[in-house]
């Protein structure tokens, strides 16, 4: 029999590229749960003729609603979250509720209606973080390893992807470019130095498939990728578009970092290299504190983290050619004349 899908915050960016991925394969059903009917709206006329798809009228923050959306559920891709970093230094409770508290839901009512795989969508962020969407993401993770030490490997299998910003997402930094050139209004960075990854949508369903097919339990997964300044990401939109808009620099916003960091010294340590992932197993130590002091790894101290400063850094050119390669880019680029 054919499997079900259902993906929490169906509707954003990530949940329409797994979709339009999962349709294209021989599943038996997606289910799209989110709280937004316009959204699915548009997406319910999008699909209208493809009868595995269906909505679900739901918020993460209510158990009831996710619980009953669950049933006869296979497999979860939990995408569900307050992702603005500015939004949640301003309101820091609505991250708890939705990226802690909703996760917890998530996973919980996943395990109680014997769903098979979870996989939860995590960020570079969570990493050392010093913003509250960060750290609401870090304490996400921590729930879903908590979890997955309580279930036996043959029940629900619960794992996490991490990675960085998106390119062309929504509410990220290419569009807005790509607007204040067509606009002819200057582009505003926020620090030249700053760097970034650089992964397209479709590399993001890469990296849960990888998880899907790998986890274990407690898994966090991370995808290797290039990284470029924010200063020559602009300039390679400028070129592409030959463009002159004045660049301007407005400083740092609330709780930003000048670089992400996908993985830390402590979890490289005992991480798998998969190639082109790392595997960052879950600590199963249990609550047996003698462990903690005399069960060291002294590996921890010639390792660093993995990050967009010390990852293969493109230059104005390579960032162009990968620009070039995004459909939103290229439709943005058709009949365009500076």
């Amino acid at each position: 029999m054919s499997s079900v899908y259902l993906i929490t915050g169906g509707t954003g960016s990530f949940g329409k590229t797994m979709a339009d991925h999962l349709l294209q394969g021989d599943c038996g059903e997606v289910r799209i749960f989110s709280r937004d009917e316009a959204k699915q709206d548009l997406l319910r006329t999008k699909y209208m003729d493809d009868p595995r798809v269906k909505f679900y009228i739901g918020d993460i923050r209510d158990y009831q609603s996710i619980h009953a959306a669950l049933q006869d559920v296979d497999y979860v891709f939990h995408a569900a979250a307050l992702k603005q970093v500015p939004s949640c230094e301003f309101f820091p409770m609505q991250a708890v509720q939705t990226n802690i508290q909703g996760s917890d839901n998530v996973i919980r009512a996943s395990i109680d209606q014997g769903v098979n795989k979870v996989v939860c969508l995590s960020t570079d962020k969570a990493v050392y973080p010093i913003n509250a969407m960060g750290i609401s993401k870090a304490m996400m993770e921590k729930i879903a390893q908590s979890y997955a030490r309580q279930v036996k490997n043959n029940e629900t299998v619960i794992s996490c992807v991490r990675y960085g910003n998106v390119m062309c997402s929504r509410g990220s930094v290419i569009p807005r470019f790509i607007e204040q050139i067509k606009s002819e209004k200057p582009i505003t960075i926020t620090e030249p130095t700053m760097t970034r990854f650089l992964m397209a949508l479709p590399e993001t369903v890469d990296l849960v498939e990888h998880a899907f097919h790998n986890g274990r339990q407690g898994d966090i997964f991370i995808k290797k990728a290039p990284a470029s300044t924010v200063e020559d990401l602009a300039k390679a939109l400028k070129e592409l578009f030959n463009s002159d808009v004045e660049t301007r620099i407005i400083g740092i916003r609330h709780g930003e970092k000048i670089y992400e960091t996908l993985a830390s010294t402590e979890e490289l340590a005992t991480a798998e290299d998969m190639g082109g992932y790392y595997r960052v197993q879950m600590d199963d130590r249990d609550l047996n504190y003698e462990k903690y002091f005399t069960d060291g790894n002294t590996e921890e101290v010639n390792q660093e983290d993995y990050h967009s400063h010390n990852t293969e850094r493109l230059d104005v050119e390579g960032v162009k050619c990968l620009l070039l390669t995004l459909p939103e880019v290229q439709e943005a680029l058709k009949g365009w004349k500076a």
